[in-house]
């Protein structure tokens, strides 16, 4: 693939980013960079390798339910600006 001043402009204008000339000029290398260590691991042989979905192996990662202390509702609220009725009050649906 022929990283170039196009492509950085490409992506950029795919992305809705404004890049400066200098800021072209740095990323250059960088993204060459970052695509050759790709290109490195497409060569790695995986013919002999089973999929992994989950590389580190998950327990029980579900927690005991405990009663814990509550904020009673005027704390709960006493930091809004935005509250009617013993609620907080959001924006109207559009």
């Amino acid at each position: 693939m022929n990283i170039d001043k196009e492509l950085i402009e490409h992506i950029s204008d795919l992305a809705r980013i404004k890049l400066t000339e200098a800021e072209i000029k740095r990323f250059l290398p960088q993204l060459k960079e970052i695509l050759d260590a790709f290109s490195k691991l497409d060569k790695v042989d995986t013919k002999d390798t089973k999929p992994s979905f989950q590389p580190v192996e998950l327990k029980n990662m579900m927690r005991e339910d405990k009663v814990g202390k509550c904020l009673k509702q005027e704390e709960a609220l006493s930091n809004s600006k935005e509250k009617k009725d013993g609620y907080f009050k959001g924006p109207m649906a559009v």
